[in-house]
């Protein structure tokens, strides 16, 4: 009985410890994920005010300091979320990326696709001024940049030049064009329009893209037989 007893006790003692166990791996686990939620906000934080000031100032008018000031952070807190300037602009440029993924069908008609683009002007207006004059610093081949904007270019001309032999096979549009040249085309047209709007948000968007976007239609139509 005694043998039991000490058993008995010794089981429940286990229990108790693998229950206190239990509860403080549960709180370690809450307080990381508070911390990793507060690192989480401060570095869109950080993100959402360094696309204010490039688009206001440019890359290169921009500092570290300008941005962890205006952030509410040291630049010492700023530089754990950003190990350096250049990590930092290509993160804020992931964010348009991202941005424009999250709004595309890669696999949609490009006229119907073109006419969406300008949903893009009132939901994320600093990302355009952002993208545009960020493009403008690093157009030199020796810009740091640069070969990301390059990349991205050509990443959109194939986007657009496959979106339109998609339609040729489907026989929506005519197959005497070449998809390459087309492409090169309309992607001239929207960083135009971007700059353009930059310039003077007054122009009438929503009616030149209607109506170039008509346009490309009529022109990628197949011809009736």
């Amino acid at each position: 009985m005694r043998i039991t007893s000490c058993k008995r006790r010794a089981n429940q003692s286990s229990v108790r410890s693998v229950g206190w166990l239990k509860g403080r791996f549960v709180a370690v686990q809450r307080r990381y994920a508070a911390l990793f939620a507060k690192g989480e906000d401060r570095r869109q934080r950080i993100l959402a005010v360094a696309q204010r000031l490039i688009t206001r100032n440019g890359g290169r008018g921009t500092t570290l300091s300008q941005i962890a000031r205006e952030a509410g952070v040291t630049t010492a807190g700023l530089l754990h979320h950003f190990e350096s300037k250049d990590q930092l602009l290509h993160a804020v440029l992931d964010a348009r990326d991202a941005d424009d993924m999250a709004h595309v069908d890669m696999t949609g008609d490009v006229v119907e696709q073109l006419e969406r683009v300008t949903d893009r002007f009132e939901r994320a207006p600093d990302l355009i001024g952002l993208f545009t004059v960020l493009l403008t610093e690093n157009l030199n081949p020796d810009a740091p940049l640069h070969d990301r904007f390059l990349s991205r270019y050509q990443d959109a001309l194939t986007i657009v030049a496959e979106g339109i032999r998609r339609g040729q096979h489907a026989g929506r549009y005519r197959t005497d064009l070449d998809p390459a040249v087309k492409a090169v085309e309309i992607i001239a047209f929207l960083y135009g329009m971007e700059t353009s709007w930059l310039l003077d948000p007054s122009i009438p968007l929503t009616d030149v893209f209607r109506g170039y976007a008509s346009t490309l239609a009529r022109e990628l139509a197949p011809s009736p037989r």
